[in-house]
């Protein structure tokens, strides 16, 4: 029996359509909505911090798009986030677990999971541009992941000093800081500088001899 062309064309169109929404289906889908802007105040304590990090993962840093907490069985897009912040501790030799973290955001391909591809977007640039204090906040709430969060507001890092914390620009006895060489010279044991040498003078031309010109 000869199947008419007409059947064959359509069998195979709905077969493709078929096939490529199950493939579809295997990507994680998630409805994203215009980010919330996120207030940050001075003077959060920690299990603030963790709270507004989990909000910012939910919404502007749009963490939760590709990854998953919790999540037993793949496939998966990218690490599932379930006791993160014990792995964080042993990812690279001398990092702490903040260390770890604070690269994976500002620096994502600097360490790539085993397993999994690149691809995650540099967290503090555009398009999704989360500035250091949200970022401390993201830390905050990964490190309950497993952990306890040590994160400050005040925590620095390899990629972020907080204003007025020592090395920062500004900071007491950071290098062009109002009053950091007056703090050097009156330092003990650090001798005062001599004064500045006067300015070489130069002496006036001598008087023409009488009777020569």
């Amino acid at each position: 029996m000869t199947i008419p062309h007409t059947f064959r064309v359509g069998a195979l169109v709905l077969a493709a359509t078929s096939f490529y929404t199950y493939v579809g289906q295997m990507v994680p889908q998630k409805e994203v909505l215009p980010p919330q802007e996120t207030v940050i105040k001075a003077d959060l304590s920690q299990a603030d911090m963790a709270k507004v990090g989990r909000e910012i993962m939910d919404g502007k840093g749009l963490c939760l798009t590709c990854h998953t907490i919790g999540k037993t069985e793949g496939p998966f897009r990218f690490p599932d986030l379930a006791n993160v912040d014990v792995r964080a501790k042993t990812r690279e030799p001398g990092f702490s677990d903040v260390d770890y973290f604070a690269q994976t955001l500002y620096e994502p391909n600097a360490f790539v999971v085993p397993g999994f591809n690149p691809g995650m977007p540099t967290i503090n640039k555009p398009p999704i541009g989360l500035t250091d204090q949200e970022i401390l906040c993201v830390i905050a709430y990964l490190q309950t992941l497993g952990g306890m969060t040590t994160v400050t507001l005040q925590t620095s890092h390899h990629y972020y000093t907080p204003p007025g914390a020592p090395g920062a620009p500004g900071a007491p006895g950071a290098p062009g800081a109002p009053g950091a060489a007056t703090a050097a010279a009156s330092a003990p044991g650090v001798a005062p500088s001599a004064p500045p040498a006067a300015p070489a003078t130069t002496p006036p031309p001598a008087a023409p001899a009488k009777g020569t010109r």
